[in-house]
């Protein structure tokens, strides 16, 4: 496929200024894992779908544009125009390195990509950070605070759905099912499930489940991954039991669900951050001899935020995307999110 001469990857410039496209990618500097490669390659990559969009549509702008505009659903876009895009000022790069680069972009939840069998198309995911001037809602204020199973288990179960439908591409993971598994769950330990929420309206937007384990389920993170899935698969039995309060055999914590949706996630990742820093000095009272943090990595979007985070990756699923990641308690109570 080749690239419209109406607008080449080196004439990019043209219609957005280095200036402004450099504007964006510092903005994209404060997520977690981007560098400034990654980003310079994503605000190219959208500005030029963008143009390729509104041409296929018939609306292309006059250059030069003043701000970065995202096109509408999905573009087709090859490993070859990915590449011009990424490289057509350097030596360096070629399509395989664009194809890395894309799975890249992918892993830190900028990009989606699909391929249909004769082509691939990109969808370039809505990001605030970069659209501060057209959100309705820029002054809305956050407040993080338990669990409430009366009011909480059905948004926050639509929330944590999508991150599995993702994983089984089809509706297994039924809101109503996982509802009743968090509110089990707060029935037999709540202090490890807290909700970011909006100040004005108090839906959630956020949750993270820090769920004490039981020594004889400890065995399971040492399994394929896939054997660990409990929400995401239609099944009554947990492979995981929960330990109790003032359990002195249970030496491990398993973070077992992480989401914040990702309308919000930039402005409120750090404070949920903070927040799962006291939560888990908090448990640790309850649970004196806790040694051990595990988690399973099913969105491929926080693998960043938890290598960030100092866990490292154990084992791998043979037939899934998924693997394990360990961190030590005491290391996590160390780090100074602020500064990640």
């Amino acid at each position: 496929m080749s690239i419209s001469p109406t607008f080449r990857p080196e004439a990019l410039e043209q219609w957005l200024p280095s200036s402004r496209q450099q504007h964006y990618v510092n903005l994209l500097l404060q997520r977690i894992g981007m560098t400034r490669r990654r980003a310079d390659c994503f605000v190219r990559l959208a500005l030029y779908l963008f143009l390729k969009d509104c041409q296929a549509r018939k609306v292309l702008p006059k250059p030069p544009i003043t701000e970065l505009a995202f096109p509408q659903g999905w573009v087709e876009c090859s490993c070859l125009e990915a590449s011009d895009v990424f490289y057509n000022d350097r030596d360096r790069g070629g399509d395989r390195s664009a194809g890395m680069m894309l799975n890249k972009l992918v892993d830190l939840g900028l990009i989606q990509k699909q391929f249909d069998g004769n082509c691939t198309q990109i969808k370039i995911q809505l990001l605030p950070e970069l659209l501060k001037g057209d959100r309705k809602d820029a002054n809305v204020s956050f407040a993080i605070d338990a669990f409430d199973p009366r009011s909480d288990a059905v948004p926050v179960a639509n929330l944590l759905a999508s991150n599995y439908n993702w994983l089984n591409r089809n509706n297994d993971a039924v809101t109503y099912r996982i509802a009743n598994i968090l509110r089990d769950w707060a029935s037999q330990y709540a202090t490890g499930l807290r909700v970011l929420r909006r100040s004005d309206n108090q839906n959630p937007v956020g949750f993270y489940a820090f769920y004490p384990t039981k020594r004889e389920s400890e065995i399971k993170f040492f399994e394929h991954p896939s054997q660990g899935l409990h929400l995401s698969q239609v099944s009554d039995v947990d492979p995981f039991q929960m330990a109790l309060a003032g359990d002195e055999t249970c030496r491990s914590i398993f973070v077992r669900s992480w989401v914040i949706d990702s309308e919000y996630r930039q402005e409120t990742q750090i404070s949920l951050l903070l927040d799962a820093l006291q939560t888990l000095k908090i448990i640790r009272h309850d649970f004196p001899n806790l040694w051990d943090m595990y988690t399973l990595i099913i969105h491929p979007s926080y693998a960043e935020l938890a290598k960030a985070l100092g866990f490292q990756k154990t084992n791998a699923d043979p037939k899934m995307p998924l693997y394990w990641m360990y961190q030590a308690v005491d290391r996590f109570l160390k780090l100074d999110m602020q500064n990640l």
